[in-house]
C-alpha cells in the first residue's frame, strides 16, 4: 500500500470555479450554487471550496445564516467521488466551523438525508447529534434531461461550537 499527502486549503468559492465542479452535481445544480454565490456577496452565506496545491476545488459547500437563528447551517456539502473516506468532507466541515464561529456564533447545524447513512456517520463523528427530521425536496434533472421534484427525508443534526 502507498500512502500519499496532499496538503489542503480552502478558500470562498468564486463563479470561475463552477467550471471545474461537474463532478459536485448536474448543471441545475452548478446553476443553484452560483445563486448562492451572489448570496455571500450579501455576506448571508459562506460558500467553500476545499483546494490541493492545484487550486482546483475538490470539494464544496455552504454555511447558511439566514436559516435558523443563532447558527450556521452547513448544506450543499460534496466531496469529489474519488476523494471520499480520504479526510477532505472532514476537513471542509471543520472549515466551515471555524467560519461559524468567526461570526460570533456558536451552534452548527445540518440536515442529512435518510438514504445517506455514510454522510451520517461522518457527522456523528465530528460530534452532530441528530435532534429530528423533516421532510425536504428540490429541483434536479431526470434522466430525460426534464426537472422534477426529488422528495426526501432530513435527519436534523447540531453541534455545539466551543
Amino acid at each position: 500500500m502507498v500512502e500519499v499527502s496532499v496538503a489542503l486549503s480552502v478558500r470562498d468559492l468564486v463563479a470561475a470555479d463552477l467550471g471545474a465542479c461537474g463532478w459536485a452535481g448536474s448543471p441545475l445544480h452548478l446553476d443553484s450554487v452560483a445563486k448562492q454565490l451572489g448570496r455571500a456577496e450579501l455576506d448571508e452565506v459562506d460558500y467553500l471550496a476545499v483546494c490541493p496545491p492545484s487550486g482546483l476545488p475538490v470539494a464544496i459547500g455552504g454555511v447558511d445564516y439566514r436559516v435558523r437563528e443563532n447558527a450556521g447551517m452547513l448544506w450543499q456539502l460534496v466531496v469529489h467521488p474519488a476523494l471520499r473516506s480520504c479526510g477532505v468532507g472532514t476537513f471542509l466541515v471543520r472549515s466551515a466551523e471555524r467560519r461559524i464561529t468567526a461570526r460570533g456564533l456558536r451552534l452548527a447545524e445540518l440536515d442529512v438525508e435518510e438514504v445517506n447513512p455514510r454522510a451520517r456517520t461522518l457527522y456523528e463523528r465530528l460530534g452532530y447529534v441528530a435532534y429530528g427530521s423533516e421532510p425536504a425536496a428540490w429541483d434536479e434533472l431526470g434522466p430525460d434531461g426534464s426537472v422534477r421534484r426529488y422528495e426526501t427525508v432530513c435527519t436534523m443534526m447540531r453541534k455545539r461550537l466551543v
